[in-house]
Formats: C-alpha cells, sequence, structure tokens
C-alpha cells in the first residue's frame, strides 16, 4: 500500500519525526517552491544540521546525491540519497525572519520561515535553542564573478522531489517558503503548497 504525501502547506512549515535508517521524500509539487530544510538531533537539539559543516567537509556549495549532511558535531545527520531535480539548492541564504521583510519594506507582520520552524516545532512539544541556517531545497541563489549573489527563480519542475534518509534519529522540519517579494519562488513571486511523504 502506497503511502499518502503530506502536506507542506504554503507559507507554513512541519515537523517530521524519523528513526535512524527511515527518509522522507520532498516533493516540490508546483516546481516553483523552495523548501527551508532544518534537521535536529532527536535526543539533544543543539545538535543540528549546519550548512557551515556540510561546505566544510565536502567543498562545494551544494549537496549532490550520496552527499551526508553534518551536524555541528560533524556528524551524519541525514544523507541526501536521491535528487530527480536538477540539483541546484542554495546552503548560504539564511531563514527569511521578520526583519529581512522589514527591511524589504514590510509595515506589517510577513509569514516568515523562522517562525515556521518555532511553529512547527511547537507543535509537537519542542523549542529550538537557535535558528540555524537552513538547506534551501530548490532555492537559486547565484554566485558572480564579482561575489555578489542572484537571486534567481528555481530551475526544478513539477513533481521533482528529493530523499532525505536519516542517519540518526532526528526531527526534521520543512517551511514552503513564504518569500514574495524577490523571485525565490518562481517569477510570479506566490509560495505554493509542498508535499514530503515517509518511505
Amino acid at each position: 500500500m502506497a503511502n499518502i504525501p503530506e502536506l507542506i502547506p504554503a507559507r507554513a512549515g512541519t515537523a517530521v519525526e524519523l528513526t535512524a535508517g527511515q527518509a522522507v521524500k520532498v516533493v516540490n509539487t508546483h516546481g516553483t517552491q523552495v523548501v527551508d530544510t532544518w534537521a535536529f538531533n532527536a535526543d539533544d537539539l543543539f545538535e543540528f544540521m549546519s550548512m557551515e559543516h556540510f561546505r566544510a567537509d565536502h567543498d562545494r556549495l551544494m549537496p549532490a546525491p550520496g552527499d551526508d549532511l553534518q551536524s555541528n558535531h560533524r556528524r551524519a545527520l541525514l544523507v541526501l540519497e536521491e535528487d530527480t531535480s536538477p540539483g541546484v539548492h542554495d546552503t548560504l541564504y539564511a531563514a527569511c525572519d521578520t526583519y529581512r521583510y522589514e527591511r524589504l519594506g514590510c509595515t506589517e507582520y510577513h509569514d516568515n520561515c523562522t517562525d515556521n520552524l518555532r511553529h512547527a516545532l511547537a507543535a509537537i512539544g519542542l523549542r529550538t535553542p537557535e535558528i540555524p541556517c537552513p538547506l534551501n531545497l530548490f532555492m537559486v541563489r547565484e554566485v558572480q564573478a564579482d561575489g555578489t549573489i542572484s537571486c534567481l527563480p528555481p530551475v526544478s519542475r513539477p513533481g521533482d522531489h528529493v530523499v532525505l534518509r536519516a542517519a540518526m534519529d532526528c526531527i526534521v522540519v520543512f517551511s514552503a517558503c513564504p518569500q514574495d517579494m524577490v523571485p525565490t519562488n518562481g517569477p510570479d513571486m506566490t509560495p505554493v503548497d509542498a508535499h514530503y511523504e515517509i518511505i
């Protein structure tokens, strides 16, 4: 019997508990949605997936199938097992937050990935001690020769997915990024749903 995909609602987040050896398939349902992704050691939320440690260990900016995604203790939390997208993901950008939207000109509250992380963990009775930099699945940030970074729409296609396998018991949090002021989520700048499935 096939598993039923679970919703990552547009502009919102959700938390998933994985035991070591389980995997989660993250689907870019419409092809244009960035999914901010965090992982925490289920027994110690002070240990979390670290993009800084990933880049230092693998000497590249984007994970590829077979790469382990290390924690701030330099241990594998997740392994990127499969990627049907063009393989473009971001490890540089911090999660959007209220301060980011204020700098973009918002004068009222704007949904954001930082709060989505907090809310998703609170829904299962947990609280993160800090906000790590996420793995921004399907996000395109292009580093130029002069060192500047360009924000471009996703190059993923509807139905593209990644499979992340847990190397230890962990909590994984996904946020369907609410960014609607720059083309992070496509040229029409409209956040939409994504899906996940435990496999």
